[in-house]
């Protein structure tokens, strides 16, 4: 697997944060030999419950959030299960005009719309731009002095280099201007979340009046910061306007452009989609309904499949769950498993105690990385070893000699009497936060804890119900975090995402000015070589930063019955939900 991978944040399953309805509505209809037939409905058991109809932003970015938002919404391309580009034609079309300077266009086809009725179009494409590129934005990096706008969850390094966008006379299409090279460009951007009804609930008149305040507000400039009110009302209503763990009054608040319409939410329970019947811009699904159950634990997820009150589970296996999910084998249910494109790791906040790096150094030291592994993977995985890199992983070609160089040595094995050194008598006490209703991050946590307290650290608990975890991670409040990254093989965005100063993901306030510019170099580098030296680079300056450790890789198990046919695992961050529309009764 290349190093080409744009990570997603996660918060509970496919590492941690949050998650459970009815059974599966109908038998199977009736079925001619040799036809399929479109309808009916299935059920799927996941970890963690929905939290926000935004999975762009900072706090929506989590691992339920962006499914549901995968299938009730559609755009230019999308990821196949090997992270290939497809694009959709029937939706609209994206030609690069020029390679010198670098510009993209990108067309919306005409009565594309969405849910009421409104035409997806430019309007959509620009407050897209304007969230993802960070163009408004003057906070002086020194002082932290100044306006971020939109807390979004992708690296907007990219687009944070292109200018003010023309838009088409047609009212469907916008041009994309770069102004260096960029080597994410064809998976940079799409559209987002509806911009009529961002600029009716910032208390803007139309969508018309927002692509006016746009056009009208001049590019941040960190050197003259001033604050923007109308754009900030934007801003804030695009950051936590659609964030809800229950079906909104205002149905404007759940729009859909894509195959699939949420109908209702039991608040941490469970979901009910059904079939956008006037989509035609993208593949047809066969099912008219979907039910999502938020089960929490694994056994619960397995419980549900061999009952029939689900048909599809993906949770999150660990050694203590294997047992349950192989015997799931020979019952009719067909069992997938997979490595993920993705891995858990422990994260430390630059600020408290852990401003100082002898302090950092001294936890990294106590962390049982082996024990970790032991007690969440047991021997599901071959090579039953401790993630050593920040930014490959170990079926990638990169990764072994990255790892002699990139100074993981200092942390193969736990030294309480090093961290005892660097300590020098100090006993600092810090806060780990942890989705708590995930088994694998508790494990984790208590092993954490139970090692860091012989070298003198105070460890205090910070474990999170999974529906609030990913928001507590944004707001800060904590010394460091277990969390999972989850990405895809389409382009190299995801490592300025998470380690680059003021990134989109980058929880942390990790900065370090020589990271930067390898990061600034690896956004305009296209060569593949070059951009794995490029990585490795910036993972050896990760380790030297004492930033945190990389835990382990995820596995994945996808079961499904034999009511349904059509489901195909896929590694990335979606995973069985990346072609929702192949799903349909056997």
């Amino acid at each position: 697997m290349p190093a080409r991978q744009l990570m997603r944040l996660l918060t509970a399953a496919v590492a941690a944060a949050l998650i459970l309805s009815g059974c599966s509505g109908g038998g199977a209809p009736s079925v001619v030999v040799g036809e399929a037939k479109r309808g009916g409905s299935v059920t799927v058991a996941e970890v963690n419950a929905f939290s926000s109809f935004n999975p762009y932003s900072a706090n929506g970015n989590t691992d339920i959030n962006t499914k549901i938002g995968a299938i009730t919404h559609s755009g230019f391309f999308f990821l196949d299960d090997s992270s290939k580009v497809v694009r959709n034609d029937k939706f609209g079309h994206y030609e690069k005009v020029s390679d010198q300077p670098l510009k993209v266009k990108y067309t919306v086809n005409e009565g594309v719309k969405w849910s009421d009725g409104a035409p997806v179009g430019a309007a959509d494409l620009l407050l897209s731009w304007a969230a993802g590129s960070g163009y408004f934005d003057d906070v002086d990096p020194g002082t932290g002095k100044g306006t971020k706008y939109f807390a979004t969850a992708s690296n907007a390094t990219g687009l944070a280099g292109t200018v003010f966008p023309e838009l088409g006379s047609d009212g469907r299409s916008i041009t994309l201007e770069y102004a260096a090279p960029y080597a994410d460009w064809e998976v940079a951007f799409d559209v987002g979340l509806p911009a009529h009804v961002v600029a009716a609930k910032s208390g803007l008149t139309d969508e018309g009046d927002l692509v006016d305040l746009l056009k009208d507000t001049p590019r941040g400039n960190p050197e003259k910061p001033v604050t923007i009110a109308a754009l900030k009302k934007v801003s804030d209503f695009w950051n936590t306007g659609f964030d809800t763990k229950k079906i909104p009054d205002d149905p404007a608040l759940y729009l859909s452009n894509g195959p699939y319409i949420v109908r209702d939410i039991v608040p941490e329970v469970s979901m009910k989609l059904v079939r956008n019947r006037d989509y035609t811009w993208g593949q047809e699904p066969w099912l008219d309904e979907i039910n999502v159950r938020f089960t929490g634990a694994v056994p619960a997820a397995v419980d549900a499949l061999r009952n029939g009150q689900a048909d599809i589970i993906s949770p999150q296996p660990s050694a203590a769950t294997d047992a349950l999910l192989t015997g799931l084998s020979g019952q009719g249910i067909t069992v997938q498993r997979y490595k993920q494109a993705g891995y858990d790791h422990l994260d430390l906040n630059f600020a408290g105690p852990f401003k100082d790096k002898d302090v950092r150094e001294a936890f990294l030291k106590t962390v049982p990385r082996q024990d970790i592994v032991d007690a969440v993977l047991g021997g599901q995985a071959v090579d039953n070893k401790p993630l050593d890199s920040q930014v490959f992983l170990p079926d990638q070609p990169k990764y072994a000699d990255t790892v002699k160089k990139n100074g993981s040595s200092d942390y193969a094995e736990v030294d309480i009497d090093a961290a005892k050194g660097l300590l020098r008598g100090a006993t600092p006490t810090v806060r780990i936060l942890y989705n708590r209703d995930n088994a694998n991050r508790a494990k984790a946590f208590a092993l954490i804890r139970g090692s860091a307290e012989r070298a003198g650290f105070r460890v205090e608990d910070g474990g999170q119900a999974s529906a609030d975890w990913a928001a507590s991670l944004s707001r800060g409040g904590y010394d460091a975090a277990l969390s999972g990254w989850i990405g895809t093989e389409a382009g190299v965005s995801r490592v300025p995402q998470i380690f680059r100063t003021g990134g989109g993901s980058n929880f942390t306030g990790y900065s370090d000015a020589d990271a930067d510019k390898v990061m600034a170099q690896l956004a305009v580098t296209t060569d593949l070589g070059k951009q794995d030296e490029l990585l490795a680079d910036i993972d050896r300056h990760v380790w030297e930063d004492a930033y945190g450790l990389p835990l382990y890789q995820t596995l994945g198990t996808t079961a499904f019955n034999s009511r349904v046919a059509g489901v195909k695992t896929s590694p990335g961050p979606v995973g069985v939900w990346w072609n929702v529309w192949d799903w349909r009764l056997a």
